[in-house]
């Protein structure tokens, strides 16, 4: 393992200590309280001042004086012919908002709680009324623009394969050059469109959202989310069912630990509440096989959709969400064609109450499901095809563990863990993916709610199915500036 500049250590430890130091757990825990008691009062605060403006805004918007009609005029019409269309349209009124969510608000760098889909179309962890959005005219609609602007300026120690993000299963072993680099770019800066209305039938919730990690390293536009959910039905293009959003770590990195199911997908799925914090979750989903052959014309088909089911129980310290997918992995070419039914499962959750300490972690393992974890996604080994034509799923399974701390009210740190494993098979290849590991810890600043700053120090290292490893280390620094917080 390559060392790091000597400038970029004593940079990382001259993180301000003092912030660290406290004098002792009891003194800690009593301001934590208190800072999770001043922040909920805060929050109380700010949902009455927004119900205010809200209200006077809608009063300003269709309570408008009708104009006089100068002399000589002829009288408005009565027959029913000309109708205003403000007079047409359901006014938005803050009677028809959605549910919060019972799960304790813990902040999060990347932001991806907040545009995930939820039952009965609940607000995100931590909102309580429509922050940041506006009514539009002559609807029942309500709009938010959103999004942040982010910087990432990282060092590696040694080649690390893809310098965007942290990707343990893209480390070259054999193929580095033992010399460190550094990169700096803005791709993971976001634009969201995020609408809501409310309907005989339910909330409605609309979701549209971009990045710019188009291919080819460019700042390309790349589209994240595209979906709606009305009611409880879902459909359009986003995070996997199986995934749990709220069960990520809290890291500056992009792509996080990469055995944490991951997947943006086409699907639709229903949404089953229940009481006491539980509902269930059934999606038809379309990822297509990846699959490794020495067939030169072996090409992987899709015959059916991904099926997954979901348990899940919500309350105020936390969650706990249980997974299951099904998949069939086919294949076609000159040589033959085979087909297998594969799938896994996956549990995690998130454990603490708002204000304090908290545990994220998760466990997953399956056959054929490579195209649902972080590390794998892309690289064919949901399945192989053997020497005599034969398909077989790949066996893979990992896990990964969290834990997030908020110093005070402005600091707070995440310490992460995750490894994963793929079986050893005769018809991989000597360099193909055998197992990964990956280890981050990091110190975040917000000083406001509209922007953060973050250093964070991350270890990953890759074993392939031939016994050759390689590993890397990474300081990242990150500056974050939110549009409307």
């Amino acid at each position: 393992m390559k060392r790091l500049p000597i400038w970029l250590l004593s940079l990382s430890l001259a993180m301000p200590l003092p912030v660290l130091a406290q004098d002792a757990d009891a003194a800690r825990n009593a301001d934590a309280a208190r800072d999770a008691e001043i922040a909920r009062l805060n929050r109380t605060v700010e949902l009455l001042t927004r119900r205010l403006e809200v209200l006077e805004a809608e009063r300003a918007t269709w309570a408008a004086p009708a104009s006089v009609a100068p002399a000589g005029t002829a009288p408005p019409r009565t027959d029913g012919q000309v109708v205003e269309a403000q007079d047409r349209a359901p006014r938005p009124t803050m009677a028809d908002l959605p549910e919060p969510s019972p799960l304790p608000a813990h902040d999060t760098f990347d932001e991806d709680p907040e545009t995930a889909a939820r039952v009965d179309n609940e607000l995100p962890p931590g909102e309580e009324g429509f922050d940041g959005f506006f009514p539009v005219r002559g609807t029942s609609t309500w709009l938010r623009l959103s999004g942040y602007a982010k910087l990432d300026a990282m060092y590696d120690s040694d080649d690390a394969g893809e310098s965007d993000q942290f990707i343990p299963s893209a480390i070259p072993v054999g193929g580095q050059s033992g010399l460190g680099s550094f990169n700096m770019h803005a791709r993971q800066t976001r634009f969201t469109i995020e609408a809501r209305r409310h309907t005989d039938y339910g909330p409605l919730r609309f979701m549209l959202q971009n990045d710019f990690y188009g291919s080819g390293g460019s700042y390309g536009y790349n589209l994240r989310h595209a979906w709606g959910q009305l009611g409880n039905t879902y459909v359009g293009y986003g995070f996997s069912a199986f995934m749990d959003l709220d069960a990520g770590p809290d890291t500056l990195d992009f792509a996080g630990p990469g055995v944490v199911p991951f997947g943006r997908v086409t699907g639709i799925r229903q949404y089953i509440p229940f009481k006491n914090g539980n509902q269930l979750v059934v999606a038809a989903e379309h990822a297509g096989p990846e699959i490794t052959s020495t067939l030169t014309d072996a090409a992987p088909r899709t015959t059916a959709p991904n099926v997954v089911l979901a348990y899940r129980h919500e309350g105020s310290s936390g969650h706990m969400q249980a997974s299951a997918l099904v998949r069939q992995l086919a294949y076609t070419g000159g040589a033959g064609r085979d087909e297998t039914l594969a799938g896994g499962v996956a549990i995690s959750g998130a454990w603490g109450p708002e204000g304090s300490g908290y545990l994220t972690w998760g466990a997953q393992g399956g056959s054929g499901m490579a195209a649902y974890i972080g590390d794998l996604l892309g690289l064919g080994l949901d399945g192989v095809v053997t020497g005599d034509g034969a398909l077989e799923a790949l066996d893979e399974w990992g896990g990964w563990l969290g834990y997030g701390h908020p110093w005070n009210a402005h600091w707070r740190s995440t310490f992460t863990w995750g490894r994963l494993y793929l079986e050893r098979n005769a018809w991989l290849a000597p360099e193909a993916f055998r197992r990964s590991d990956y280890v981050a810890a990091n110190m975040m600043y917000s000083p406001a709610p509209s922007w953060s700053w973050g250093l964070e120090l991350l270890y990953g290292r890759l074993e392939q199915q031939g016994g050759a490893q390689g590993d890397v280390v990474r300081l990242q620094t990150a500056l974050k500036y939110d549009f409307i917080k």
